[in-house]
């Protein structure tokens, strides 16, 4: 199912058509950066997207995304207690400070992983997960894959430096994005804490975005010497989120300063339309040799379209079905394509899926269509 929520918003980025009308994005210090429309899914800026680059601490979001799977699977309990191993007591960089062979719950871990960006807590909820950080690597590459993230490779679940681990905006992009849609609550839970207590310490979160910003609700730093300072911060105003991907800027307060400059430019630039309310269907497009002769098809969330401030007149959409369409239908399949215009030029392609399931229909049913599809 969190696939099919995935697939049901978007089929990809698509990129911003009619280059002339789009506004110009800043400049930011940084080795790459992209801005993206939640909603949506579309890029409203971005440079170098697709660079292998080393994700540091911002690898925590593929380890956050696999432990709230297994809590979610019910193979993981958020008061399950964890016996810390002395792998993941060793471990360098940030820690919570755990103490070896203590038993620690498995929300504190969260926490700690998240909030502290703790090495240790990461080591020790892949340990939990798959036994071995090693088998949990292994789960994080087959999850990337799944989710498309075509440019990644991970070999642990902290982010410590390895040749062949690495990923790009646009995988980060992804990857937050899914986090967002298939795991909301935890997001909320979580992300946004300003600080953690544990081991009679207090550290608070190196997201500084969330105290200078009260729009920003996450979501994760990353720090290597190679890597830079990171940073995928994500805001919402009013009814609109954007995610902000900065990697490897010079110091803390350059990803903060290039950041915010980014998630200003995208709220102020762009304004949004609304192509399809949530729970509505977007359309009904004829199905053959069903049990009914139609499917409702459309998003599973609100879906809006970004586009520059002032061209909201100029966008049009149009719904065009696969054709023919079949029965069977399941809930989730791609059964059309919206496609969007912004002043008559293409402006972007999205993936339109069954809101429902149709059964094929009986045999006469399946054979009148099949008369009636000879002569289409």
């Amino acid at each position: 199912m969190r696939m099919l929520r995935l697939f049901f918003c978007l089929l990809f980025f698509p990129l911003l058509a009619a280059a002339q009308q789009a506004p110009v994005p800043p400049t930011l210090d940084a080795k790459a950066w992209l801005l993206v429309e939640y909603a949506s899914g579309q890029t409203l800026a971005a440079q170098n997207p697709d660079e292998r680059l080393e994700p540091a601490s911002l690898t925590k979001l593929m380890t956050a995304y696999l432990v709230f799977a297994a809590i979610r699977q019910g193979s993981l309990k958020l008061d399950q207690s964890i016996m810390v191993s002395e792998k993941a007591w060793r471990s360098q960089g940030s820690r919570m400070f755990l103490r070896v062979n203590t038993q620690v719950p498995v929300e504190d871990l969260i926490k700690g992983m998240i909030v502290q960006s703790g090495n240790d807590a990461s080591v020790a909820l892949a340990e939990a997960v798959a036994g071995s950080e090693e088998n949990f690597a292994q789960k994080m590459n087959e999850e990337a894959k799944r989710l498309g993230m075509t440019g990644s490779s991970f070999r642990n679940a902290a982010g410590m430096p390895d040749p062949q681990h690495y990923t790009t905006a646009s995988d980060l992009a992804r990857l937050t994005m899914a986090l967002l849609r298939d795991f909301p609550e935890e997001y909320a839970k979580y992300y946004s804490l300003k600080e953690f207590h544990y081991n009679k310490i207090t550290q608070p979160n190196r997201n500084r975005l969330l105290w200078l910003d009260p729009s920003v609700d996450g979501v994760k730093t990353g720090h290597t010497d190679a890597a830079g300072y990171c940073l995928i911060s994500s805001a919402k105003r009013d009814s609109r989120r954007l995610i902000a991907i900065v990697l490897g800027t010079a110091s803390e307060k350059v990803r903060e300063r290039e950041s915010l400059k980014l998630l200003n430019f995208g709220f102020q630039a762009y304004e949004v339309v609304k192509l399809q309310a949530k729970g509505e269907p977007l359309a009904t497009p004829r199905l053959w040799k069903g049990a009914q002769n139609s499917v409702k098809a459309g998003f599973a969330d609100e879906f809006v379209v970004a586009v520059p401030r002032g061209l909201a007149q100029k966008l049009t959409s149009e719904f065009v079905p696969q054709k023919p369409l079949v029965a069977p239908v399941t809930q989730g399949q791609t059964v059309g394509v919206l496609k969007v215009s912004l002043d008559g030029k293409p402006y972007g392609e999205y993936a339109v899926a069954a809101q429902e399931s149709v059964e094929p229909a009986g045999f006469f049913g399946r054979l009148i269509d099949a008369i009636l599809l000879w002569f289409q």
